[in-house]
């Protein structure tokens, strides 16, 4: 039974102000999960001390990494990863549009990675979207389209995480759930699932949307000290299994 996880992890700096890679990668390690995918991670900068934090989350797990970066300031680096344990390849990484009447806003991406599972290659896609409620409808929209979900190579067991800071009343879960599921509620298990604020989780913006051939088996966000303390938000968790394949 495999296991995903997605996880905002705030550069690594916890509810507590204090930065500590280390204990994001002791929350992954204790979930036991197959594959993650991880939002706001810096690489070489300097306000946290220069470190990859992509590439040392990684080596901690002992998975393979790709990393995305959706900022780029010089030398510095501020994206998502998705890291596995599996055999994978990376499709496509790419920027997602921004809202032009507010230029300043952060740019946003999404990674996209094939995975092989018993055989069978599962696409997955992280991203984070942006803030304001018409940049990530545009957003939605545009991983919704031909370059992502829409694309030809996107076929068969599909799966689209991230933190899409969007409730399941908004119009970006309308535009998703039109071509994929929400995991939450296939799954048969109802445990809590709202993943923010980490101290006190009250909002569902971290989600997991799944095509018809993954088979959600749970859905849950781990609630404990080192998770509320780790970042400002907790990690999401699905575990899953792929339908048998139609002949």
């Amino acid at each position: 039974m495999p296991r995903i996880l997605t996880y905002n992890v705030h550069r690594c700096v916890g509810a507590d102000r204090r930065l500590n890679i280390e204990r994001i990668a002791e929350v992954i390690a204790r979930l036991e999960p197959d594959i993650v995918a991880l939002q706001e991670l810096d690489v070489g900068r300097l306000r946290t001390n220069g470190v990859d934090q992509a590439h040392e989350i990684a080596q901690r797990l002992d998975m393979t990494f790709h990393f995305h970066p959706a900022l780029k300031v010089e030398e510095e680096l501020y994206g998502d990863a998705i890291l596995t344990t599996l055999p994978e390849r990376k499709v496509k990484a790419g920027p997602l549009p921004g809202y032009r009447r507010i230029p300043s806003l952060e740019p946003r991406g999404a990674l996209w990675i094939e995975i092989e599972i018993d055989g069978r290659p599962l696409q997955v896609i992280n991203t984070h979207l942006g803030l304001v409620p018409r940049e990530q409808q545009l957003q939605a929209t545009h991983l919704a389209g031909p370059g992502w979900l829409g694309h030809p190579d996107c076929a068969g067991p599909t799966i689209l995480l991230g933190d899409f800071n969007a409730s399941q009343s908004s119009i970006v879960h309308r535009t998703l759930t039109a071509r994929l599921a929400q995991a939450r509620r296939l799954s048969p298990t109802k445990s809590p699932t709202s993943t923010f604020p980490s101290a006190l989780p009250v909002l569902r913006i971290d989600h997991l949307f799944v095509s018809r051939e993954v088979r959600v088996l749970d859905v849950f966000a781990p609630f404990e000290p080192l998770t509320r303390a780790a970042s400002d938000h907790l990690p999401l968790v699905m575990d899953f299994e792929l339908a048998p394949a139609e002949v």
